[in-house]
């Protein structure tokens, strides 16, 4: 037996039988975002909300939390610090900082820039400084959510064109709500929510139906096999089938992204806790939720009368 087959091909799990259970945690998780974004909504960052973004360059290495207080004397307090590297960056290593913050209240976004460069000194060489205006980061707020509800328009058209418009349904309900208990996700934790929340959305869109896609595939394929099987059968057989891809993709993607999780830094956290809690919320989702959803649509080749009310118990 192969090292990483532990588990076997014909695993014998109920899944359409637990998928009540499954629909009172997806409940509960759903309950907790809407209420969490409805009373505490987004801990937005500085793109959606304006500010200034700046890049300085020292000649030694920084000490970035020695920085952050400096910055964060001028009033500062939500500001964000992080090394970035490339060309004259890499001479010498962690020489030069992104900087972020949002001004006081009043305070001209070009002042908050004067203050931080007389507070930094001439030691430093500032490369760039930018004004995200309130107008902009207001737009980039929306873009942002409108790519996300198109990315899952486009993905449940690909579903129901490939497959059936059924399947289309299964896949919508099961990535959009991965995308939405993720985005609770950020509003319950109060993590920064800015472009690369978004990003990470958008990731996970993708991935969420690519599991999704390949048990609905399955299921497909042994509907022609199997032409009188009652579909809550049908469904238990195909998810069994895959599980072992499932959870080898599953736990090596998360595997990867632990590293960055805990060696990351601050301005890695945000996303990667992101991309973990989504990817077992997708797993979880493409196993119990998606497939299962088609017992309450109309199938084309669902079996009828007896079979049917025998495959929905």
């Amino acid at each position: 037996m192969p090292l990483l087959k532990f588990l076997p091909d014909n695993s014998d799990i109920d899944f359409v039988g637990a998928r009540y259970y499954a629909f009172a945690v997806d409940g509960l998780l759903l309950l907790a975002t809407i209420i969490s974004i409805a009373v505490h909504g987004f801990n937005l960052g500085i793109d959606f909300t304006g500010g200034v973004l700046m890049e300085v360059k020292a000649p030694h290495v920084v000490e970035i939390s020695q920085m952050r207080s400096e910055i964060n004397s001028l009033g500062f307090a939500d500001s964000q610090l992080q090394f970035f590297g490339g060309g004259e960056c890499d001479h010498p290593v962690n020489s030069c900082v992104l900087i972020r913050v949002q001004p006081k209240g009043g305070q001209a976004e070009e002042r908050a820039v004067a203050a931080i460069k007389a507070r930094l000194g001439k030691t430093y060489s500032f490369r760039r400084a930018e004004v995200v205006g309130p107008k902009v980061s207001q737009e980039l707020f929306q873009d942002g959510v409108i790519a996300t509800a198109l990315a899952i328009v486009v993905i449940a058209i690909y579903v129901a064109v490939r497959f059936e418009w059924q399947y289309g349904i299964g896949a919508v309900v099961a990535t959009g709500h991965d995308v939405l208990v993720t985005a609770g996700l950020y509003s319950l934790l109060h993590m920064e929510f800015g472009l690369n929340a978004i990003a990470a959305l958008l990731t996970l869109a993708g991935y969420s139906i690519n599991d999704t896609v390949v048990v609905f595939d399955r299921i497909r394929e042994n509907r022609r096999r199997y032409k009188r099987m009652p579909l809550g059968e049908l469904i238990n057989l195909s998810t069994n089938q895959m599980l072992t891809r499932t959870i080898l993709t599953s736990g090596a993607t998360a595997t990867s992204i632990l590293p960055l999780l805990l060696f990351g830094g601050p301005a890695l956290f945000d996303f990667t806790a992101a991309i973990l809690f989504g990817i077992v919320v997708g797993t979880f989702s493409s196993t119990y939720v998606a497939a299962a959803l088609l017992l309450y649509l109309p199938h084309p080749h669902a079996p009828r009368g007896g079979e049917e009310a025998a495959a929905a118990r």
